[in-house]
């Protein structure tokens, strides 16, 4: 026997990586059917890349964050709309209201800080090499203890799902 994994004529890892991003669109239908307002403690950071094929965000933020911005999706948001591919929603940065068009595709990053769940996703957007940014501070973003954002899941226990398959090219 080989010890050499033979090359898969089967797409597993992207099979993989748009059934976990299908999980971030139905957790998002539900709070839209559910009139857009989050059960209990829930709130999400939504990390997408900015230069992905489809996101539509105003250019003051597109000049602020040239390869990738994090949103917090938990008090002050409206207009949640998801769909089959993508979703949009407003939110406010430095009282200046935006909407958001997001592909589910240009999603890196998924977190619930509330139940330390994550998931961590590859994307088709490696044109841009990456750059180090803030959070993009969207009004009312919470903050965990210490004042930064909690969630991010290096090792504490939390619920983060990261799925990389090696992709030979």
């Amino acid at each position: 026997m080989s010890e050499e994994t033979p090359d898969s004529l089967i797409p597993y890892d992207e099979i993989v990586q748009e059934a976990l991003r299908a999980v971030v669109g139905r957790v998002l239908g539900e709070i839209e059917r559910g009139g857009g307002s989050l059960p209990g403690n829930h709130h999400f950071y939504i990390t997408f890349k900015t230069a992905a094929p489809g996101v539509s965000i105003p250019q003051h933020l597109r000049d602020r964050f040239p390869d990738e911005m994090t949103i917090v999706l938990q008090n002050k948001f409206w207009d949640l709309e998801v769909r089959e591919k993508d979703f949009t929603v407003g939110l406010s940065f430095n009282q200046i209201p935006a909407k958001l068009q997001i592909p589910f595709a240009a999603i890196t990053a998924f977190v619930d800080p509330a139940v330390d769940f994550g998931l961590q996703f590859q994307t088709s957007v490696e044109e841009l090499p990456h750059q180090e940014h803030d959070d993009a501070e969207n009004d009312g973003e919470p903050a965990g203890p210490g004042g930064e954002a909690d969630g991010d899941g290096d090792g504490d226990g939390s619920n983060v799902v990261t799925v990389d398959f090696g992709r030979k090219k």
